[in-house]
């Protein structure tokens, strides 16, 4: 029997996220034939109970998608079964291994990072570690270097390499996927991607929301640890790295390493000139009055909730390109997206008059709020003219465009959760779009040099009003290079 096991199975990642995924992939016929899915939580509680808590989590979701049915339910419920253990101790875990037995075993665990070396120390002594074993880490692990190493060894005297998934759930989503089929799938781009065409790259994370109820995690790891370590650091390798060999997970996982390996540390005497921080005071947020970070904390803090980073890549494809990331809490939207900004043409035959600006190329790949990748082109405005007139126009690269020749459009596909394609790779063991050891071990050297440049330089968070994008040190960062953000509608 296959099974797959939610540590921390009756949380708010499972019944937000995780629950609702595997309905969905039971819906579309994906999950394998006779996997068990156990909810392991400290509260006791029945399998009747948890599948009640279940249905209530995943059925509004599904209703919301317009993919509830009872069918569908009907054979995920009989998938499900739920045991209270103390996931820290080996004798509470044996009778979960009894209960699995020696099929292949999948254990994600949807708790606090802090508790994952004692965790894994149990699964080993219990029997969840064997080779037919696999687990799944979610984001954070560690808060630096020094205390990631020290996890994931723990995990490592646990579980293989190869058995340990490491998740980041932005590499799940449809169209992070899609860029790499239209890098590395056409011959029209990858000639481009370079800086001999490229001028920029922006990354944004954008939220509405503040932090709330979670400050005394976020007030631990502010918006650089939390945000820029994976979620940003993961888009910039996807942009950047060279073709891999083939889409073999490890030789995915080399390129990345590369990127991470060639980005130039920043030190205190640079850290003013290429970052920003800032923190958010109460301001206007979705219409609604906001606190600033301090009144919900409840004291004063230095904490960011606001990163802007320019990034370079020092080898020979991306010299002189920089890389613009930022990420931040109560911004005006809620947008994630990766802008590929192409240089001018060298020479306007069409003058500066009223012909039209001849605006350079941008590519856009929209994460949030809706998934779409789009290329900014210039065409002729029609008409009949003599003097030619310009005018940009907006292709979308991703939907809606059939291979069949009869001219009709295809509707998009329902809008997945990123975490459904991430389970359903962990459990047949793909770990293409997962992090190895060697990316994050990089990524927290790369992320602890900035810190400590913070740290060094006395850098503190400058504020900016809730709903605005962020401190006037942000527009600055840019500016400085004769470059703006990309916050106008895209």
């Amino acid at each position: 029997m296959a099974a797959l096991i939610l540590f921390g199975g009756g949380g708010d990642l499972a019944m937000r996220m995780l629950l609702p995924s595997l309905y969905f992939l039971e819906r579309d016929g994906l999950l394998p034939d006779g996997l068990k899915i156990i909810g392991a939580a400290r509260s006791e509680e029945t399998a009747e109970e948890y599948v009640a808590k279940v249905h209530e989590a995943v059925k509004p979701r599904a209703e919301a998608d317009q993919a509830w049915d009872e069918d569908s339910w009907s054979r995920m419920k009989a998938r499900l079964d739920y045991l209270a253990v103390d996931a820290t101790s080996a004798d509470s875990l044996k009778p979960l291994k009894a209960k699995v037995g020696d099929g292949e075993v999948t254990s994600f665990l949807a708790v606090s990072p802090s508790l994952y070396a004692r965790i894994v120390t149990a699964m080993k002594a219990a029997g969840l570690a064997d080779r037919n074993c696999r687990i799944v880490l979610e984001k954070p692990v560690g808060r630096d270097l020094a205390s990631f190493l020290e996890i994931d060894d723990a995990v490592g005297h646990a579980f293989d390499e190869n058995q340990v998934f490491r998740i980041d759930h932005y590499l799940g989503k449809e169209t992070v996927q899609n860029l790499i089929a239209l890098r590395f799938g056409n011959t029209i781009f990858e000639p481009l991607w370079n800086n001999l065409s490229i001028d920029h790259v922006q990354i944004t994370i954008g939220e509405t929301v503040g932090v709330g109820d979670r400050w005394p995690y976020y007030d631990e790891y502010g918006a650089l640890r939390d945000m820029v370590q994976n979620h940003m650091l993961q888009l910039l390798c996807l942009v950047a790295m060279e073709p891999p060999s083939d889409l073999d997970p490890d030789s995915v996982r080399n390129e990345k390493v590369k990127v991470l390996r060639s980005l130039r540390p920043i030190t205190s005497d640079e850290a003013e000139r290429v970052t920003v921080r800032g923190q958010y005071v109460a301001g206007v947020s979705e219409g609604e009055p906001a606190k600033g970070y301090d009144e919900e904390r409840g004291a004063d803090s230095d904490t960011e909730t606001f990163v802007a980073i320019r990034a370079d890549i020092d080898n020979w494809r991306w010299a002189g390109v920089p890389f613009f990331m930022r990420t931040g809490k109560r911004l005006p939207e809620k947008r994630t997206e990766i802008v590929i900004q192409f240089k001018p043409v060298p020479h306007s035959i069409f003058g500066q008059d009223d012909r039209g600006e001849v605006q350079a190329n941008r590519m856009v790949i929209e994460l949030q709020p809706e998934e779409d990748i789009s290329l900014t082109v210039m065409n002729k405005r029609p008409g009949l003219d003599q003097r030619m007139q310009l005018q940009p126009i907006k292709m979308s690269l991703s939907w809606g465009v059939p291979n069949s020749g009869d001219g009709e459009g295809e509707a998009p596909p329902r809008r997945r959760i990123a975490y459904e394609r991430l389970l359903l790779d962990a459990m047949a063991g793909d770990s293409t779009l997962f992090v190895r050891r060697d990316e994050a071990e990089q990524a927290w050297k790369w992320v602890d040099e900035v810190s400590d440049a913070w740290a060094e330089s006395g850098l503190k968070p400058a504020p900016y009003v809730a709903g605005t994008w962020g401190p006037d040190s942000a527009d600055t960062l840019m500016m400085r290079t004769g470059r703006d953000w990309n916050t106008t509608d895209v």
